[in-house]
């Protein structure tokens, strides 16, 4: 496919080869007849009101239509408009800070332009305005030379889009050819820069948003995806490039959990998608992530982000496009050599609008009502995930990292979405509702949660060369304390003996001080790799005193309640400058204490 460089038609309101009229409504799908010309997936203007939607069914003369924005109010026999191209995004410099609803439109633009007599910003039905803007100058610094020869995927130049990150203009896809022309200095997104064989390439292109954009190759998943999240990091790490999923009832903290993820995770670009979730929920994003600090670069954290915005009582059409919007544009960043995560909050949602269309459309319905076509839409979504080495000469390497919630109903996993998604992540992070209550945060069971990334060379490699051998310890001592914790609940912790007490001593320390992790504490919602594993390995040096102060006859009580002992809640509070000398001496300090028990 060649990529679109100069204005075409996609929410635009050019015109387009065909027209026809409504001929049926209900809620959000329309029919019309007279689309001669009409394709499957083309943008639509629907009404007097030109309500922007998308082609979904070609039945004979008739043309069913999910429009993006609330149909009341359309009437039999309105116009309806054929753009005559499918749904695209637009591609450039600006998108890094902008907060768009699900088919890119700029929604602080909307709102000003659209402001009432009282000062309070709304929007209307039909607005159609630029998702980048027109009128802002960009400093572009070319690096190509007239006589060069390009193809694509090759650097054309640089734009400083933002403190955060510099944003690289490649030659488009289907372009090739001789460099014939260079302009350097100021210049708007539709002005061309560079010309390839006489023909001019502007900073802006278009890019369907249903088509993966296309790489050179796709690599192993060999690196993680650092989160500073202690129980992701160490038990569940999901790879760069690679895909997981937060299933969790109500209340479980996946929304704080996707922010935490999106704020410190170590991705150049973070695209934050709200997929049908509650207003008061999308509006604390909305008003914290412009105020939040990048710990990475010390700039604010809207310059390295793109929020896409769909409220749950917004259309149902546009929310299903808000997950295609997000990918393309996390896409198009990946293409440029950068690391993106995508947080998809939620897919849930996602799957209730392909499932209220469906039923529009009076398809034969599948499991609990969602569309036979369920589980296929979900594996185009994830599987555009990935690591890859990306199109031109430099071969430049990029990734697509993507974090879908998931909100069952009654936290019930066996439902379809949640069923379906579990076959295509590769991490699988479980929220449990008694954890949440218990008001332990992370709520991820640690029980039933996976990943299937082998990723333990790495930490070896860039951590500690026995960081595999120490999670495998936490692992294996939650295990039997899990095992031990139900039999205390059916004859009390006195039926067990000093050695198995010692195991929940241990286990209660790893719950607590470890994977417990506060994301509303400045010093504790980040925790880097090596300060983790100084606090894994000091609450094992407590578990092996222990176990030799019991085996020496002392009580276990009293080897727990050690002053030193004390000392690990406080733990994720050391400097980072720090953390090595203050894990061995409280080590020391552990096994002297101990000692003197004995």
């Amino acid at each position: 496919m060649t990529e679109a460089v100069t204005p075409q038609t996609g929410l635009s309101r050019n015109g387009g080869p065909g027209a026809g009229s409504v001929w049926r409504v209900a809620g959000p799908v329309v029919v019309a007849t007279g689309l001669k010309e009409a394709r499957l997936y083309n943008v639509v203007y629907v009404g007097e009101a030109r309500l922007p939607g998308e082609v979904i069914r070609i039945d004979g003369k008739r043309t069913v239509i999910q429009v993006y924005e609330d149909t009341s109010g359309i009437r039999v026999g309105e116009p309806v408009q054929d753009t005559g191209a499918p749904l695209q995004v637009e591609l450039g410099p600006g998108l890094l800070g902008a907060i768009f609803d699900g088919t890119q439109r700029p929604l602080p633009a909307m709102a000003a332009s659209n402001g009432d007599p009282y000062g309070a910003p709304t929007i209307s039905r039909g607005v159609a305005i630029p998702a980048l803007d027109r009128e802002r100058l960009w400093d572009f610094v070319p690096a190509v030379s007239e006589g060069d020869e390009v193809v694509p995927g090759d650097l054309l130049g640089t734009v400083e889009e933002t403190e955060a990150l510099v944003h690289k203009v490649l030659v488009p896809h289907g372009v090739s050819g001789i460099v014939t022309g260079v302009t350097r200095g100021p210049a708007r997104v539709e002005e061309p820069v560079v010309r390839v064989n006489g023909e001019p390439v502007a900073m802006m292109r278009r890019w369907p948003v249903r088509e993966p954009r296309p790489t050179a190759r796709r690599l192993d998943p060999e690196v993680p995806l650092v989160t500073g999240q202690r129980v992701v990091d160490t038990l569940f790490p999901v790879a760069l490039g690679g895909t997981a999923t937060i299933p969790g009832g109500f209340g479980t903290g996946k929304t704080v959990l996707e922010q935490s993820l999106a704020r410190y995770s170590h991705a150049d670009v973070v695209v934050y998608v709200g997929c049908g979730e509650r207003g008061n929920e999308l509006t604390e994003v909305l008003e914290e992530f412009p105020e939040l600090v990048d710990p990475n670069t010390g700039a604010p954290l809207m310059q390295r982000t793109i929020l896409i915005a769909n409220t749950s009582n917004m259309p149902v059409a546009a929310r299903e496009a808000s997950i295609y919007t997000g990918i393309t544009l996390a896409e198009y960043f990946r293409d440029q050599g950068y690391d993106v995560a995508l947080m998809a909050d939620s897919t849930s949602r996602w799957g209730e609008a392909l499932r209220e269309v469906s039923g529009r459309l009076e398809e034969m319905p599948a499991e609990e009502g969602y569309p036979a076509y369920l589980s296929t839409r979900l594996a185009e979504f994830y599987e555009r995930a990935g690591s890859v080495v990306t199109l031109g000469k430099e071969g430049r390497e990029g990734s697509v990292t993507v974090v879908g919630a998931v909100s069952p109903p009654g936290g019930d996993f066996s439902e379809p979405i949640t069923q379906h998604t579990l076959r295509l992540a590769g991490t699988f992070w479980a929220l449990d509702t008694s954890l949440a209550r218990g008001r332990h945060f992370p709520a991820i069971n640690w029980g039933t949660s996976y990943t299937l990334y082998e990723l333990d060379a790495w930490f070896e490699r860039e951590v500690r060369e026995d960081w595999s051998e120490q999670r495998a310890w936490m692992q294996d001592l939650l295990q039997r304390e899990g095992s031990l914790l139900e039999i205390v609940q059916l004859l009390g912790a006195d039926a067990l003996a000093s050695p198995q007490r010692v195991v929940l001593a241990a286990g209660r320390l790893l719950r607590e001080d470890f994977l417990q992790q506060s994301a509303f504490d400045e010093v504790d919602a980040y925790c880097a790799l090596p300060k983790q594993y100084a606090m894994l390995r000091v609450i094992r040096a407590v578990h092996k005193a222990l176990s030799a102060a019991v085996e020496r006859g002392a009580p276990v009580e009293a080897a727990s309640s050690v002053p030193a002992a004390g000392e690990v809640g406080r733990m994720r509070y050391w400097p980072d400058d720090e953390f090595e000398e203050r894990a061995a001496a409280l080590i020391s300090r552990v096994e002297r204490e101990m000692e003197e028990l004995g």
